[in-house]
């Protein structure tokens, strides 16, 4: 394989951004176009996360990663020489080379379970939303509020946190997904819940690339 420098071994490797984190941050999970994990050094936890998918360069580039508890930033060869406690740059890069030469797994195929849809806007879309959507605990809404300077957080439980929230940034704008913070909303009468409210997509701030 051609040798190549570092610039062009980074934008090779966020090509296969996935397939980086499941080798070299193997503790960490997808969460809808980021990969979490603890930190660069592949430990447990949600702190650090990586994009999956955008730009080559530039803001909101693919394979570019941002750890919120530290503020470290780096590319995809940045992980694969911390991640395995390399010194020598010459190291990562022969490493690169070797994964970037390595055959691919298929994609996994998901279980297809077949439900009713409910229609958008309704007490059952909402409710459905809402189950599917997990305590803020732990995860990156929490990050997000904490960033914020909001650390005191009592009384929380209409507050969740959902992965991968269907969003469009407008009307005729394509449908994304992305990691959101969930609301409940409930009748006042009732105390059924009548709406769940996306507060959200969760965006990291712009610099952090």
């Amino acid at each position: 394989m051609a040798q190549c420098n570092a610039s062009e071994l980074a934008h090779r490797l966020a090509r296969e951004a996935e397939a980086v984190c499941r080798q070299y941050l193997s503790n960490g999970r997808r969460v809808g176009r980021y990969w979490i994990v603890g930190d660069v050094h592949n430990t447990r936890g949600r702190s650090m996360y990586v994009r999956l998918f955008g730009p080559e360069s530039g803001p909101g580039a693919a394979g570019k990663w941002t750890d919120a508890a530290t503020g470290e930033h780096g590319d995809l060869l940045d992980v694969i020489r911390e991640s395995l406690g390399l010194v020598d740059f010459r190291d990562a890069a022969n490493e690169a080379r070797r994964f970037l030469s390595l055959p691919r797994p298929g994609p996994e195929l998901p279980h297809r379970i077949h439900t009713t849809t409910a229609p958008t806007g309704s007490p059952e879309a909402a409710r459905r939303l809402f189950a599917a959507s997990q305590p803020i605990s732990g995860t990156l809404a929490e990050t997000y509020l904490h960033n914020r300077r909001i650390d005191v957080l009592r009384d929380v439980g209409p507050l969740r946190f959902h992965p991968r929230c269907y969003y469009r940034a407008h009307e005729n704008a394509p449908r994304e997904s992305w990691p959101a913070m969930i609301a409940s909303h409930r009748s006042r009468w009732t105390h059924h819940r009548r709406a769940a409210h996306m507060a959200g997509p969760l965006r990291p701030r712009q610099g952090a690339d």
